[in-house]
């Protein structure tokens, strides 16, 4: 675990997720949440968001699907 991988090398195609509070969102998102305590966003290397979805494998699925290499942000 101790190998150092060189992001720069991937440019524009690094995507973060991180892990989003639903209570922290907007009423309509919070409603479509359902029962559902925290989201995973997607965001771009400026930090806009790109996607919202229901699971953490979801948005890696989906940025792979896109050609992206997602990152877990903490």
């Amino acid at each position: 675990m101790d190998t150092k991988f060189d992001f720069s090398e991937m440019g524009d195609r690094v995507v973060y997720v991180k892990s989003v509070a639903v209570a922290d969102l907007p009423s309509d998102v919070q409603e479509a949440a359902g029962d559902r305590e925290e989201l995973f966003a997607v965001h771009d290397s400026a930090g806009q968001q790109l996607a919202l979805v229901a699971e953490r494998e979801m948005a890696f699925v989906l940025a792979r699907q896109n050609d992206m290499m997602p990152v877990t942000v903490h």
